[in-house]
């Protein structure tokens, strides 16, 4: 299987982390599915009060040059790192 694949069968995986997944991997999920599938972060920081909304997007910021294909590779490994710290 190629890096798009593996890619793709990693987020379907990401779907079934158990509920108690901490909001940190969370972040940390999202902001490598968005780097990989997007590239760098193209739109405006969140207002003030969406505190969600600015946490996604502080961590896809750090993602800045982090090429698309590295960000697949490193989402491939934390997704494979939560099933198994989380006992899937």
């Amino acid at each position: 299987m190629g890096l798009k694949e593996d890619f793709d069968k990693a987020a379907e995986e990401a779907k079934t982390l158990p509920n108690n997944t901490s909001d940190e991997d969370k972040l940390a999920l999202y902001a490598l599915f968005k780097q990989a599938s997007v590239g760098d972060v193209n739109t405006a920081r969140p207002g003030m009060l969406d505190f969600k909304g600015k946490a996604k997007w502080d961590a896809w910021e750090k993602q800045k040059g982090n090429s698309q294909e590295a960000a697949m590779q490193e989402y491939i490994e934390l997704v494979a790192s939560l099933k198994a710290k989380y006992g899937q």
